[in-house]
Order: C-alpha cells, then structure tokens, then sequence
C-alpha cells in the first residue's frame, strides 16, 4: 500500500512538472518578442487541445481599431433588441463625414443614403472611422457598449471616446482599452454563437471575414486557411486578433503592442513585422506538417 502510494505521489510530482514548464510554444514566442523596443502583450489558444500561451495576457493595452470588434457586438445588440434594423435607411450627415485619411465614409455626399449593414461592411473590413464612430452612436453609445460587456464577463474592454466620465481612460488609451486575452475571446464567443444569438454571432462573423487590411498576421497564413480577423494601429501601437481555422483546429492569437518606439508607419515598422512573425510562429505551431511559404516580391501587394 506504501509503494503504491508513494509511486502514485511521484506520478503526480512528475504531471506538475510538466505543466509548469513552460510549453514550446511559450518559449518560442517569448525568444520572438526578446529585445522588442516596446510592450508585447499576446495570447493564442487552441480551441480543441485548450493549449495556449501568453505574454503579458491580462494587462491592459490599447485597442486601436481593435475596438470596432466590441462597436459591431453592440450595434448588433441594438438590430437584435428591435431599437435597429439592419437595413434602415440613414442618410448622411456633415457631422458623419469628418474623418480624415483612408475613410471612405468622409468621402459621401452630405445627404447620401447609406444602412448600417453597410457601415458595419465599411467598419470591419475598411476600418472605417467614420463609418465606426456612426456605429457607436446607433449602437447606443460607448457606454451602452460598455455595460453590455461588463455584464458578458468582459470588465476591461471598453470604449473611451465620447464616453462621459472615461476621459482620463481616453488621454491614457485612446479610442478604447482591452487586454489579449479579452480581445482574443470576444472572437471566440462569436465562434461559439454565444455573444448574442446564433444568427447575429453568425453575421458578425462574416463581418470579421472580410479584412481588406491583410499585410500584417493574415499575411503569415496560406491564402486558403480561413480567419476572423480585425487589426489595429495608431504611433505607439500595433495590434491584431484573428481566430484561425486551421486544418489541425481552430486557434484564437490577439498580439498588441504599447509604448513602442518605432511610430513609423512602413511595412517594416517594428510591430508590423512582430505581427507576422508571431502570426507564422502560432500557424506553424499547430500546422507543423505545413510547408507554404509567401512567395518572393509579396511585399510589393502590402
């Protein structure tokens, strides 16, 4: 009875020895991230195995435009309570058309008709401003949005814009803050059709499916793996989440970097480049058998 006690105690040492050695993939994220002029904040989780990795996962970072992820997520809650229908028609407004850079919303005709399912196109895709800030608004507010993903168990996320009470959030953040692992499992809630109903977490979905900005951790995967993805910039920061469906099972990775000191804004900024690599570190992980590689002169498409 003592031998098999004792065997049975050494059996459990060696079971906690291994699990708290970090994984393979911890490691090789931590060497990518090494001598990164800024702060890496990162989690991937295989939604099959559970297996997963982190740097930096629970502390908050800035959204950048990862925070049209928690807008489309309220705006679909105002289409599913009735207050919205997806196919209303809304014209524009002066106010709607002053954003500046790639919007493409700035350059509607005051008085030109539009919908939210078009907006939402414009957000998610494009990643639109204009078209954002006018989804925040009919989706009831950023502090509409925000209570609704306290109450979905997401405390951290939140939008700071035009948010009465949250400008010091604003002055330190920006538009919004979260943290990877939040961002990273807001996609997989939608995945698993639980953030609102079946056919709205579907729709989102395909929303998510859509990115036009693709140069950066959807540019690390072959072109017939299918992801959900939004990404993220402004100077100090550089963002990405994307729910992956590989062939060995699907995996969520949200990157996000703060404080860093490359704010150029060239395809090889230091966290535009973090972003691939980690994104090709995480796809060959779980694709180990995988042997695409992006074909030379690639970069001129990015």
């Amino acid at each position: 009875m003592t031998r098999l006690l004792l065997l049975a105690l050494a059996l459990l040492s060696s079971c906690a020895s291994r699990a708290a050695a970090p994984s393979g993939l911890q490691s090789k994220l931590e060497q990518a991230s090494t001598g990164f002029h800024g702060i890496v904040g990162v989690h991937v989780r295989h939604l099959e195995t559970g297996e997963e990795a982190s740097l930096r996962a629970d502390e908050t970072f800035p959204t950048a435009s990862l925070v049209k992820v928690p807008i489309l997520i309220g705006l679909f809650a105002q289409i599913e309570s009735g207050k919205l229908g997806y196919r209303d028609k809304l014209l524009t407004e002066e106010r709607h058309r002053k954003r500046d850079g790639e919007d493409l919303v700035g350059r509607f005709e005051v008085g030109a008709p539009t919908h939210p399912a078009e907006l939402a196109m414009l957000m998610c895709s494009f990643s639109d401003n204009s078209a954002s800030l006018w989804c925040q608004e009919l989706a009831g507010g950023g502090g509409a949005i925000n209570a609704r993903l306290e109450a979905a168990g997401f405390p951290i996320t939140c939008v700071n814009s035009r948010v009465p009470g949250r400008e010091a959030d604003y002055r330190q953040w920006g538009w919004g803050q979260t943290t990877p692992r939040e961002m990273a499992e807001l996609l997989v809630r939608l995945r698993q059709r639980r953030m609102l109903s079946p056919a709205a977490d579907e729709e989102m979905l395909r929303l998510l499916s859509r990115a036009y900005w693709s140069g950066e951790a959807l540019s690390a995967l072959p072109p017939e793996v299918h992801a959900f993805s939004k990404q993220g910039a402004i100077n100090r920061s550089r963002s990405e989440v994307l729910l992956v469906e590989s062939s060995n099972g699907p995996y969520v990775l949200c990157v996000i970097t703060k404080e860093q000191q490359d704010t150029s804004w060239e395809h090889d900024n230091e966290g535009f480049v973090l972003l691939r690599t980690l994104s090709r570190i995480v796809y060959e992980h779980f694709e180990g058998d995988s042997r695409w590689q992006r074909p030379a002169g690639s970069e001129r498409f990015h």
